[in-house]
């Protein structure tokens, strides 16, 4: 079978000439033995031997080619009801796919993503990430099931993420905490996605490494998503490669913004900046916190080597219920990549050598639990806490030897708090008032003098 062949500059006019004829419903793409990957530069080389037909383009990928007439029934013609959220690509709506759209499709949930064409990103994001994920499939980068390109139409069909985004799941109010074992096993499979695209035949740059573009699944397994900013990796001689600067503030590498040179070693300063969301959690930029807090790596950055500052930047809502050997590892490891030299950072494989036997550690602290004391009835029938009993009789109250000077003394020198039945002397309270520490009675007694 002839394939006509069209520059990148011919498949853009196609797309966007006004009296562009409807294009036919595209069948499901066969797997090919002698398909090769496309470089994503063959976006922008007018000698490209890209197929205005994308199905030809990307025979060996198994992605399906639905119409956008099917797309509107799985999704119930993308119903509010089905929303699930919407990014600088686009609107996400939930669908449902099965085999009733076409014959031997799984039945699965899926996620339909539809470009914007006046959003942030436009065709050759979409193309990008179409080319991209329908040649490389990995366990931590999300899967792409399929595409519809027709007339202006472009959207993306993925499997279901459940738990949606790390950005949702970390920093959203009035949810439980992510346990520490579950944030290093996110940091770990998010390594593992970068890795893969770095050490891949024609090596990968993900450019846009951030908690919103981590989605998860039900058990928490990280996958990388949103690959429009993707770029191909430096070849031969090449150290770097020169492009505009683009990515998300906050999570960039410094030198990128300031000279436009990415290379792998941006990805693993977003990764640092990630892992260290995982580690606070705190957003990468917070103009909520005070002035000095309001960048997350400046702020916390010089402490992570520290132990004794190491706990002013955990997480207060993991309530301390984490590996200390694992926090200083991971803050260690942090550090490393969120170094302002490049080549001091860690490959993505030594990450993911380092996060791995961090999920492992299991010196978390036990919860603290305290427990009500028993209560007893007196004679009189009220009731009292048996605390309470062994401080009378601590205290000599009801034996022969109570009115002994030396234990009226003692009991003139100590105060009880009005919220425990424990004592406490009026020395320590004098000396927590010096100390300046929080003492049990120190908010009570400062006003009666004590």
């Amino acid at each position: 079978m002839a394939v006509k062949k069209s520059t990148w500059r011919s498949l853009v006019t196609s797309c966007y000439t006004a009296d562009c004829a409807p294009t036919k419903p595209k069948k499901t793409v066969t797997k090919t033995s002698s398909f090769q990957r496309l470089s994503m530069s063959d976006l922008s080389n007018p000698s490209s031997t890209l197929s205005e037909d994308l199905s030809i383009s990307l025979a060996g990928s198994n992605l399906y080619a639905f119409t956008f007439a099917e797309l509107k029934v799985i999704t119930q013609s993308f119903s509010s009801s089905n929303f699930i959220g919407e990014g600088g690509f686009g609107p996400v709506h939930k669908g449902f796919l099965d085999d009733k759209i076409r014959p031997g499709l799984k039945a699965q949930s899926v996620a339909v993503k539809n470009l914007d064409l006046d959003g942030t990103q436009g065709h050759k994001e979409w193309l990008t990430e179409v080319i991209l994920l329908g040649q490389l499939r990995h366990p931590h980068l999300v899967k792409l099931i399929g595409y519809c390109y027709e007339d202006e139409h472009r959207l993306l069909v993925y499997e279901y993420m459940p738990r949606g985004s790390l950005e949702n799941q970390l920093f959203r109010r009035y949810t439980v905490s992510l346990p520490w074992s579950t944030r290093m096993k996110i940091a770990l499979g998010a390594a593992k996605g970068l890795a893969f695209l770095h050490e891949a035949e024609k090596s990968v740059i993900y450019r846009d490494f951030k908690a919103s573009n981590i989605l998860l699944d039900s058990d928490y397994t990280p996958k990388l998503s949103d690959f429009g900013l993707a770029k191909d990796g430096p070849e031969g001689d090449d150290t770097h490669v020169s492009t505009r600067v683009m990515g998300t503030q906050g999570y960039a590498a410094p030198e990128y913004i300031m000279t436009g040179h990415l290379t792998a070693m941006s990805d693993v300063y977003s990764f640092g900046v990630v892992l260290l969301e995982l580690i606070s959690g705190r957003k990468s930029l917070d103009k909520s916190r005070p002035n000095r807090e309001h960048n997350l790596v400046d702020w916390a950055r010089p402490m992570l080597m520290e132990p004794r500052k190491l706990s002013r930047v955990m997480d207060p809502r993991l309530e301390g219920l984490y590996s200390e050997t694992g926090a200083r590892k991971a803050a260690a490891l942090a550090y490393q990549c969120l170094s302002h030299r490049p080549k001091h950072r860690p490959t993505m494989s030594t990450v993911v050598q380092t996060l791995e036997p961090l999920t492992d550690f299991d010196d978390v602290s036990a919860p603290f639990v305290y427990t009500v004391p028993a209560e007893s009835k007196n004679e009189d029938g009220t009731k009292e806490n048996e605390e309470n009993k062994e401080v009378k009789k601590d205290n000599g109250q009801g034996h022969h030897h109570n009115n002994h000077p030396l234990h009226h003394g003692h009991n003139r020198n100590r105060i009880r708090s009005p919220n425990s039945p424990k004592y406490y002397s009026e020395n320590g309270v004098r000396q927590y008032h010096r100390s300046g520490l929080n003492s049990p009675l120190h908010g009570h007694h400062r006003a009666k003098g004590v």
